[in-house]
């Protein structure tokens, strides 16, 4: 089994806001008019309008790429004020969100990775002021609306990861393996709550000690990466599925309070640390740093969901927050490989400890919130 982790807020409001990226016109949106169109491809990220009137905006976003692509309404500090996964080639989807007045970012994400295509969006009007206990509530509104938006994904990609198992294709299961597990470990605060499920889905083989099966993700991993032989994996990978969909059900159905968000935030930080860097987590795999990605922004996601408050009490923690987060992201960002990540065996211990060291000064502000969400 693994500590926490967190998550955090998909949307911060419910509806509205923005243009996008790479091309994209000037013109003024009205928040009534019809959708803003964004035309999404793997190179491209074209928003029609830059500018919006506050209050409720729908997006229409077209895949016409080759790959699976994400778009997102960013606000100050990567906080997600809404998001849209999982678009496949080919389809569209729309986004509803509700933005005050001020300046935003837009991104498509294509192959689901990264920054993202980003543009500027501004959105004009009154922005009324949120009292500190208000900014706290929709803290946690937020973060519940991220792990709504995070646990469907992570339904959709172990379906796909159960099919490629007992279908014995190794090659599309390892693929879908660090995938399906990003959604996994952006929310696992909200996961670990759940004693029963926590072990049969991520328990290592250790918990045989403790006089439990070995199943789920780690089970099924181990005989991708030892053997290669998943003959007779069904009747695993199907209760990996029937544990993950209990799980989503309950997690949607779990409220946290401004400092369980506070506190897994920390969490995250300390499971990278403690698994991450040692590449105890996904031993047999190595493919560690894709879990030290999802950490990275599950952490970064809750401290987004709690920014207006840190912002009204302790905006010089803000201030550090953002430096740390940026330096240590940057650390990580050293080591992509295509649409992922580098191997674990493929890291010197240098960079190891570059990694291990951009965590610990990261941890030091970020163990600051809780204190300050408790005034």
């Amino acid at each position: 089994m693994r500590t926490s982790r967190f998550v955090v807020p998909a949307a911060a409001g419910l509806l509205a806001v923005a243009g996008l990226a790479g091309c994209g016109g000037g013109d003024k949106k009205d928040a009534k008019d019809r959708p803003i169109e964004v035309k999404a491809t793997d190179t491209v990220c074209e928003v029609a309008v830059t500018e919006v009137e506050a209050g409720q905006v729908a997006f229409a976003i077209t895949n016409s790429g080759s790959k699976v692509n994400e778009f997102y309404v960013y606000g100050a500090g990567d906080r997600v004020m809404g998001e849209v996964e999982n678009i496949a080639p080919g389809l569209s989807r729309e986004l509803r969100v509700e933005l005050s007045a001020g300046t935003y970012e837009t991104a498509c994400k294509p192959g689901m990775i990264g920054r993202g295509i980003r543009g500027a969006l501004k959105v004009t009007g009154n922005a009324p002021s949120v009292a500190p206990d208000a900014a706290l509530a929709e803290a946690t509104a937020s973060y519940q609306r991220y792990v709504k938006s995070q646990t469907d994904a992570l339904l959709t990609k172990t379906e796909e990861f159960v099919a490629a198992v007992k279908a014995g294709d190794v090659a599309k299961a390892k693929a879908l393996y660090p995938v399906a597990r990003t959604y996994w470990e952006r929310i696992e605060p909200v996961a670990e709550s759940f004693g029963d499920l926590d072990p049969k889905i991520d328990g290592r083989e250790e918990v045989i000690e403790e006089g439990m099966e070995f199943t789920g993700f780690h089970r099924l991993e181990k005989d991708l990466w030892t053997t290669g032989d998943i003959s007779k994996d069904g009747p695993i990978a199907d209760q990996l599925l029937v544990d993950v969909t209990e799980l989503v059900a309950r997690a949607n159905a779990e409220k946290l309070t401004p400092l369980q968000l506070a506190n897994g935030a920390k969490a995250l930080l300390d499971e990278v640390a403690s698994g991450k860097i040692t590449g105890e987590e996904e031993r047999y795999s190595h493919t560690d740093l894709w879990d030290f990605n999802a950490n990275l922004e599950g952490s970064k996601a809750a401290i987004a969901a709690l920014r207006p408050a840190l912002e009204q009490r302790a905006p010089e923690l803000v201030k550090q927050l953002d430096t740390e987060f940026a330096n240590a992201e940057a650390a990580l960002g050293r080591h992509r490989a295509g649409d992922g990540w580098k191997l674990h065996t493929q890291l010197s211990e240098a960079e190891l400890k570059e990694l291990s060291d951009s965590i610990n000064a990261l941890a030091e502000p970020v163990s600051k919130v809780a204190a300050v969400v408790a005034r």
